[in-house]
Parts: C-alpha cells; structure tokens; sequence
C-alpha cells in the first residue's frame, strides 16, 4: 500500500478554527485534557469509534456542523484557550532545559529507537519499550531539549491479537490507514522530500522519510515502500520485529545507518546520539567509517564515538538482545573493515560475545556512557556484562543506572487529575516532581477519592462490556469469548490487574498453580476476588503463547464463573482503562528479570495498589505502606523451586491481607485503610517515577556531560 500524504484529506475548515488542522497533525494534543477535549466536542461519536484518533475526526466531522462549531462561543473559547497554550508550549523560554542550560540549546540530541509509543492511532510500538521511548520524546518536549527521535514507520506495525476457538493466539497484520496517520513528508533544507538511500550487503534500499510532531520535538521515520525497491525490499519496514535473522539485521542496518543518513541530510548535527536498546547500534559503526573517512585513525574515531554516544540497555533476558552469526555480518559488512581500517577480526571483537556477533555488545564497547533502567538493573548488568571490562571489579563495571518513569499527564485518568488539581495544586503537572507537594494527598476526603477510583473502575468494565458487544454485533464472538471477556465481572468485588507481554520469566500462570485454592479466592461467598488478564505473546515465542493459551482457557472456563477475563488485543487505549480502573496491580516477574516495568508506575499514578515482586522499579518504591511485596529470603537452586514458594507467597498475601483490607469498608462503603494506602502509594511513587524526574536525570547525568566531552574531542 502506498503511503501517501494526506493534508488533503482533511476537509476544508472555518477561518476561524483552521487551526484545529496544526492541532491534530501535533500529537501534542494527546497530552492536553482540553485539546483532547476539543476534538471529543467535535464529535462525541467518532471520538469513541475512532479510539481517540484527532486527525480522523477532522476527516469526518460534516462541513455543516465545523461552521456551526465555527460560531459558538463556548466552543471558539475553549478553542482560543488551547491554541494559546500550544503556543505557549511550543515556546522556548519558559521550559526548563532552555531556561538552566541556554548555552546547550545548539547541541542537538538525536535518539533511535525501533519503537515509539506515541499514540494508539500510530501503531508503530509493541510494548513497554516503545511506550517508554514515547513517554520520554513527550517529556523532552515538555522540559525544551532539543531533541529528535530516529525510527521507521511501519506500514503494518505490530500484531493484532484474536484468541481462536482453541485459545490459541492469532496474529494479523492490518495494513496502516495511512490516510488517518498524523504524519507528513519531511523536507530536507532545500525544501524537497527528504529520501535517502543505504547500502545493505550488495544492493541498495530507497528510504523515504516522514516526520511526526511530538509537541517541540519531531519524530523521523523511515518507509522503505516505495517502487524504486524490490517487492521483497519494500518488506523491511513492514512490519515491527518481524522476519527472520536475515530480514533483522537487515532492518537494523537500515535503522542505525540508515538513522545516520537522515541525520546527515536533514542537517540536523547532534551533539549526542542515544540507543534505546541494542536494535540501532550500527549506528555507531556508520558514526565510525564517517570520521575515518575524514582522516581520523580508527581509535581516534573510536574516542569521538565513544565521547558523543549514550546506551540504554533494557533487559537481562538473552532473549531480548539482537545477535547475528559471524556469517551474516561478513555477507553484509564486508566491505566495512577495510574501509574502517582494520582487520576482519578487529572488526568482529567490536561484537563478539559468546560466538555470535551482539549488539548489545557492539554498543556497551562503544558508548561512552550506558545505563541500565533501574537500580537492580543496574547492577544485574554489571555482573552479566563485567567481562567485557576484565580489568576492572565487578562493582567498577561502567554501567549506571536511571530509573525509568512514566509521563503523567499522559496517564492519568481525567477524574483524577481533577481531584489533584483541587487538592495538590491547579499546577501539580509543572511542579509535580516537588515531593513534599504530594503529601497534600492527605486532605482529600477518603470518600471523594474512592467515589473517584470506582468511577474509573466501573469506566473500565463498561469499556469491557461494551467490547463484547461489538463482538458480538459483529458475529465474531462465541459463549466461551463473552464469558471470558468480563461481561459478569462486579465493579463493587475486588479486581485485580494483569497486563504485560506474556515471556515466561514473567509468569502470568503463577496465580494458576493451586487451582483449588485460586477458586476459594474468586469463589468466596462474601469477599470474592476477580481478575483481569491482557497482553500478547511474541509470534515466535511458542512457550509465551502457550501460557496464554493456559490463562486464556481458564477465563472461558465455566468453572471460574466469569470471575476471570482475558482482554483482546491489549494496547494503549485499552492499557488506559486497565491502570486506572483495577483495585491492585500485579506483577509477578521472576527477579531479577525485570529490567524495570513501568505499568505499575502509571497505576500507582491513579491510585491503583501494587502487588508485586520486588524486582525492577517496585524494589526501589516499596516501603511497607504503599503496597505488597511477594519477596521471600529464600535463595533456590531450581525454578520450580522459586515459583512455587512465590505462588505460596502469592495467596497468601491476597488472603491474608488485600482481601480482607479492601472489604473492611465502612457504613459508607468507604475502605478507610485501603484509601490510607492509595495516599501513601500516590505520595510516594508520583513525584519519583516521572518522566520529568527520569530525563532531567539523564540530562544531568548523561547528556550534558556527553556534550562536553563531545566538544573536547573535536566534533
């Protein structure tokens, strides 16, 4: 499918409300309540149908109704309002990067990523990473960092999920509505659109190149359909993590070298490149045959690399790190040493880990500064990577870590963003980071922010039901779908939250193995215990949808009682609903194999309580108080071993201490305690596991001083 422009789409608007058009090719709009607000007045309809898409609603709102909305005061005054704060916004000086560090305000950071979770109406994410990479592009809008992001976009995306009549996962790939997408051509300095051309192995792949606007800053992508490319070469930028290892390394030459291309020809000049994760680090070996073509010698060009790059390491699941046979690289680098000038197998050790060329490797050698994504992980990759450093103790391994966090205007849900700008400060999104701010929380009535919590609970079952009942219209769903699908969940029982990719080391099933007791639980006359379960397995992780299955058979058993659910297809828009609807959050990763989650983060955010392991960023936010923790002293030689003490540890918690606190309730039907526990948890997780605290962090801790050293060794 071609992707084309589509300005002209967008049918003809009133003079006095043109800019709606500048508003909804901005996804600035998507973390401002009263654009969004904007575009639901528009059409209240299409702002349901078309999940929350702003460009879509413009395309099918009628002439007739935006002259009338042209003229009506109370819709033109909301409109004045927001268009000022976009331009307020869009400004320079108020923004705290610009405002502490005006003289770094012309050294540009670019950072690549295969992922961006930007909006759910851009389907170019599959998960945590990518909704990361979207939250941190948000953030460095917000605080004015001149920052770009490098990426693709992805004419089918990630999978569409649909459980079949064996509960097996289906995987799809809808081709993008590239027609409904807020994207649009880049232009290169001399106007034109920008294309660009990279060498992979003996051909060459035409890029097109597209940008989207992310508040201040802008995203650029790269499509590969275009007619000059082989059929099989318009392929590579189909689809997300998809293909085999040949079709991989080809994708990630054209998102490293490729990234590097755009840079150069958008003349952008960075001061400081970052990978977010492994998946673009041949960026640095384009960055290194640039300077050696200069003149540099190749450790000179090594040093200048080094001094100017910046790596985020994301998992310690060998899973999740991209290797290539040694065969691979020489079909597709072959050309690269000499021109590095170096051997053959200087050029391999640049990757070489466990007998495979390792991307993860390839960066750690040559970025100057790394870091993993919370404290725990921190020092898990300092003992999984040290021997890269044999010189040096483990301690000493030069890994850092920042914590990652979520953009909180992004997440919150609107019902308690009032309670916060009431209580906190009409203002608490700019000074959210100032913790003592928080401990305001304290004098919100219990009753208000309970009444506020199971309007967002019951939010979150209508948007369930509601789902049914389109599958249901459309003759797609079966007894066992609707009876999985949390139609008979109760919004005054207790429900807790699972949603994540379903890997094995997360262990969705542990919940599952006393099935008798896991009954006792869902089942109990007066206090019963229900849940909710979403995500999707990767395609190829047959162990992953194969735990799936396990779960998603459980819902549609009748045994369970529809006390259950499974939710279809689980992405940003229904992620929303789930952070802030459940009671309790859970997550049960086998430590220390989660690098850091954020769900929970955003949870916390809406006063959902977390049950969780200690593992990731829960080990760093867990003080008794403000949540539960499934951390046993225990050390176990076996697995098995692990998970079913944990599971032991899991029922026990719930029953012992959830349950009975979230059903000690008060005439008023108020839990007294479980509020006091929300307070604690909003007071102290808030103000710490922000976006805003996370890219401030790596300002001053990487990026500033990367701009140093970039400057003070030449370029």
């Amino acid at each position: 499918m071609e992707i084309k422009q589509n300005d002209t789409l967008v049918q003809n608007i009133p003079q006095r409300i043109s800019r709606l058009k500048e508003l909804a090719y901005n996804y600035w709009w998507t973390w401002h309540r009263p654009a969004r607000e904007l575009f639901k007045r528009l059409d209240h309809t299409a702002w349901i149908t078309t999940r929350h898409n702003a460009l879509r609603i413009l395309q099918e709102v009628s002439p007739e109704y935006l002259a009338k909305m042209a003229k009506d005061p109370s819709f033109l005054r909301l409109y004045d309002s927001v268009m000022l704060e976009l331009d307020h916004d869009l400004e320079n000086g108020h923004l705290w990067y610009p405002h502490t560090h005006p003289d770094m305000m012309q050294h540009p950071i670019a950072y690549f990523s295969a992922e961006f979770g930007i909006h759910t109406s851009l389907p170019i994410y599959s998960g945590g990473l990518g909704v990361l990479a979207g939250d941190h592009t948000k953030e460095a809008s917000d605080l004015g960092l001149p920052f770009t992001g490098v990426g693709f976009l992805y004419e089918q995306g990630y999978f569409h999920q649909k459980m079949d009549h064996n509960g097996w996962q289906e995987a799809s790939y809808p081709f993008l509505e590239a027609d409904k997408v807020a994207t649009r051509p880049a232009r290169c300095p001399e106007g034109v659109h920008c294309q660009i051309t990279v060498p992979v192995g003996e051909r060459e792949i035409h890029l097109r190149v597209w940008e989207v606007l992310v508040g201040r800053v802008s995203l650029y992508l790269m499509d590969a359909n275009l007619e000059e490319n082989a059929p099989w070469d318009r392929e590579l930028t189909a689809r997300l993590y998809g293909g085999n290892r040949e079709m991989r390394i080809q994708q990630e030459i054209l998102l490293g070298i490729g990234g590097v291309h755009i840079i150069r020809i958008l003349d952008l000049a960075p001061q400081v490149w970052h990978l977010n994760e492994g998946h673009s680090a041949f960026m640095v070996l384009e960055r290194l045959r640039e300077y050696v073509s200069e003149g540099c010698t190749f450790a000179a060009a090594q040093e200048r690399v080094r001094a100017s790059t910046i790596f985020t390491t994301h998992t310690p699941v060998p899973a999740g790190q991209d290797t290539f046979s040694f065969h691979l690289m020489e079909k597709y680098f072959h050309n690269l040493w000499g021109q590095l000038k170096i051997s053959h197998d200087e050029f391999m050790a640049l990757g070489s880990h466990n007998g495979a060329f390792n991307m993860t490797a390839l960066a750690l050698r040559l970025a100057g500064q790394v870091n993993g994504v919370s404290e725990l992980h921190g020092e898990v990759s300092r003992q999984m990577w040290s021997n890269l450093w044999p010189e040096k103790k483990v301690e000493e391994t030069p890994i850092g870590h920042v914590t990652n966090g979520v953009h909180l205007s992004s997440w919150v849900g609107a019902a308690v963003n009032q309670v916060y700008r009431k209580y906190i400060s009409p203002k608490w999104v700019e000074r959210q980071s100032e913790a003592r701010l928080w401990s305001r929380i304290e004098e919100v009535p219990d009753r208000e922010l309970w009444e506020v919590h199971t309007h967002l609970k019951q939010k979150l079952l209508n948007t369930m039901r509601e789902r049914a009942r389109d599958a249901r219209i459309s003759n797609t769903s079966t007894p066992d779908y609707l009876l999985a699908s949390g139609i008979f969940l109760n919004p005054d029982a207790l429900v807790i939250g699972f949603a994540r990719r379903f890997a094995t080391y997360k262990r969705s099933s542990l919940l599952f193995r006393d099935i008798e007791r896991l009954k006792k639980l869902i089942h109990h006359r007066y206090r019963p215990v229900q849940f909710i379960f979403a995500g999707k397995a990767h395609p190829a992780d047959e162990p992953g949808k194969r735990l799936l299955q396990e779960i998603y058979n459980w819902a549609r058993n009748p045994e369970m009682g529809g006390r259950i659910a499974f939710v279809e297809d689980y992405d940003m828009h229904i992620a929303r609903y789930l952070v802030q609807g459940v009671d309790v959050w859970l997550n049960t990763p086998r430590k220390p194999m989660e690098a850091s989650g954020t769900s929970g983060m955003k949870a916390a955010l809406n006063g959902v309580l977390n049950l969780s392991v200690e593992d990731g960023w829960w080990a760093e936010a867990y003080n008794g108080r403000n949540g539960w923790s499934l951390d046993s002293d225990e050390h176990f030689s076996e697995e098995w071993q692990q998970d079913e003490t944990d599971a032991g540890t899991l029922y026990r918690v719930l029953e012992e201490e959830v349950i009975p606190l979230y059903y000690q309730q008060d005439r008023d039907g108020v839990p007294r305690n479980w509020v006091r526990m929300m307070k604690e948890s909003i007071s102290t997780v808030v103000p710490m596991f922000s976006t805003r605290r996370m890219v401030q962090e790596y300002t001053e801790k990487y990026y500033l001083p990367a701009i140093q050293k970039s400057l003070a060794s030449g370029k």
